[in-house]
């Protein structure tokens, strides 16, 4: 998805927290009630993420340089029980996880982990600045001008996790109750932290292949759910966010690092609980 269409989402996502305190004013007019206070609730399920494009920085002893309008994508897998509901492989599927606590009618604090998936598009034209040093790769860019990414150059991707830790607050509104059965809006937004495991290939260096601090995210959101008897629910949501890791690690030396600024679309659809204390 181009950043156009990510751009119309985001006005999307503005306007409700723009609307959320005249949400709140009509939520104490008519007294509906979509969660009450001293609820918890927990959730899990999956997502689709879509990323603008980015430049990506890489440094290390012998280069310096940088990557400019770098496209990404996802990394989804086709529907099947061993994958998604297998205990021993729930990180394979792009997955979420989310706890949360209602401190007041219809508001919530929550944590979670978003464990999205990225991958640099292979087989791209990108424009390159910079240099490199690097015995056998001298000439792999020219400062300035435009590059055909190639695997033995560069593979880099988080799929073993694009992992954002994250803290949010929750707004939620109650649209119609009928029986047994709500519908209620949802809007909110946080921040938090990312913790990729970074599978990367740069020139000939070996790969580094753990969790590592790389840096912080924020996102804004608006969902919906369909809550059943009070206890059991689905929820999706819409939530657009930028990510910003100063610190990728790139290779087994500490030297080689790399710097990346996503701004990314996910789509997430759950499932989950609420109960009282």
């Amino acid at each position: 998805m181009e950043y156009q269409t990510m751009n119309m989402y985001k006005k999307l996502i503005l306007t409700a927290l723009f609307l959320l305190p005249f949400s709140t004013i009509v939520a104490q007019n008519n007294k509906k009630i979509a969660h009450r206070k001293g609820e918890v609730y927990a959730y899990w399920g999956w997502n689709r993420a879509f990323y603008g494009r980015s430049s990506v920085h890489f440094t290390g002893d012998d280069y310096n340089f940088t990557l400019h309008g770098v496209k990404g994508d996802d990394k989804p897998i086709g529907w099947n029980f061993h994958d998604f509901l297998n205990p021993g492989r729930v990180t394979i599927p792009q997955v979420n996880y989310r706890i949360g606590y209602f401190f007041k009618d219809n508001w919530a604090i929550s944590l979670g982990m978003d464990h999205m998936k990225y991958v640099v598009r292979p087989g791209q034209w990108v424009k390159a600045t910079g240099e490199i040093d690097h015995p056998g790769y001298e000439d792999a860019i020219k400062d300035g001008e435009y590059g055909y990414l190639t695997d033995d150059f560069l593979h880099l991707e988080h799929t073993d996790g694009l992992n954002y830790l994250n803290a949010e607050l929750e707004y939620f509104h109650n649209f119609l109750q009928a029986g047994f059965f709500k519908f209620n809006g949802i809007a909110g937004g946080g921040l938090g932290l990312l913790i990729p495991k970074t599978n990367a290939t740069i020139m000939d260096k070996e790969r580094h292949d753990k969790f590592h601090f790389a840096g912080w995210g924020l996102d804004a959101k608006i969902g919906a759910e369909l809550l059943f008897w009070k206890i059991f629910f689905l929820r999706t949501e819409l939530k657009e966010g930028i990510i910003s890791m100063p610190d990728i690690r790139t290779s087994s030396n500490k030297a080689d690092k790399a710097s990346q600024n996503i701004v990314y679309l996910q789509w997430n659809y759950t499932f989950g609980c609420s109960w009282h204390f």
